[in-house]
């Protein structure tokens, strides 16, 4: 993100206001919005130079065209290790991606392995999106990392099997009733997995703690930009790290419940009408195109659910925090997403 960049101005955080849901929605929708990802490496750069020269006092006034830079470089740059984040794995290309899994878990005909075999690559996808994009001031182990990743896998197609095994089972409902439930159980799967991919990708920073630093005063921010102060972390803590990462396992079923639900309740619908009865083989691709639908609109809404610079009260984390808040007594820590 444009604070990994030389210079000591800060660029506003965002041309939206953070502190109400909706603001988030719009800035959210800016750093998932896929058109970034058609942003070429000299792109980037200028786009990075761009914000350099603000920083460093060379341009003074926002313009459309810096923000347009601002929003290229926070899609693409991690804000704690200033390195690009892997092209797949980025929260811009976070419902392409889904939806080519998504699209294998909907082939028809799976059986136990074809079951299996999507279910692993979806959480090993979740994995690399999780690992991606969590708060880096925690240092992740091969061997933590390889442990998770078996975890997660496990856990999801235990659910997804085990769904499975129960949905024909269910002779007192409908064949309706059990074909619904027959549509939404990879996308329980998903849900239920996601959260819990999230927990076990970025347990070390609950067990370790993350990085908090003071909420500075607009007196602080101006020593800051004149090279006067150094902004340093107030320490690491677990409860936010607790925080952050419950949030964004929160955020993650709230992107996923939309698409569990609404994609198969509508395909449902549409396919008891004669068009799609006499077209059986359009019933695939309505069903993706329902899903990136949903997705795409889905996505900034679970993203905003909680803001990715989180601000709380030093009080409400471990003793050692609750006389070192900055402004208002509050702390602030990079929640990831």
């Amino acid at each position: 993100m444009t604070s990994s960049l030389p210079g000591n101005r800060d660029l506003p955080v965002s041309q939206y206001d953070l502190s109400t849901y909706w603001g988030r929605v719009r800035h959210s929708a800016d750093i998932s919005d896929p058109r970034t990802l058609l942003t070429s490496s000299a792109g980037l750069e200028n786009a990075k130079q761009l914000i350099t020269s603000y920083k460093q006092g060379k341009i003074t006034d926002m313009t459309p065209e810096l923000w347009n830079a601002k929003k290229i470089v926070d899609s693409t740059i991690h804000p704690d290790t200033g390195q690009p984040v892997i092209l797949p794995f980025r929260m811009s290309c976070f419902v392409l991606s889904n939806l080519v899994v998504t699209a294998g878990m909907l082939t028809p005909g799976l059986g136990t392995a074809g079951t299996l075999g999507w279910q692993i690559t979806n959480q090993s996808l979740n994995v690399a999106i999780n690992f991606s994009n969590a708060n880096k001031s925690t240092p992740l182990s091969t061997q933590t990392i390889v442990k998770s990743y078996c975890l997660a896998v496990s856990a999801s197609c235990g659910v997804a099997l085990g769904l499975n095994s129960i949905v024909p089972r269910l002779k007192r409902l409908s064949p309706n009733a059990r074909m619904i439930l027959g549509r939404l159980v990879p996308f329980a799967a998903v849900a239920s997995a996601g959260a819990l991919n999230v927990f076990l990708m970025r347990g070390e920073e609950i067990r370790t703690g993350i990085n908090v630093f003071p909420v500075l005063t607009d007196e602080e921010k101006q020593k800051v930009e004149s090279g006067e102060l150094e902004v340093k972390p107030l320490g690491r803590s677990k409860k936010a790290a607790t925080i952050a990462v419950g949030e964004t396992a929160i955020s993650r079923v709230l992107n996923s419940s939309p698409i569990m639900v609404l994609p198969p309740l509508v395909l449902v619908r549409l396919q008891r009408t004669e068009w799609l009865k006499q077209r059986p083989r359009m019933v695939t691709p309505i069903n993706l195109g329902l899903i990136l639908t949903t997705s795409l609109f889905a996505l900034p809404l679970a993203l905003a659910a909680f803001p990715q610079r989180q601000a709380i009260s030093a009080k409400s984390l471990e003793p050692e925090f609750h006389e070192h808040g900055g402004k208002d007594g509050m702390v602030e820590f990079n929640r990831g997403i």
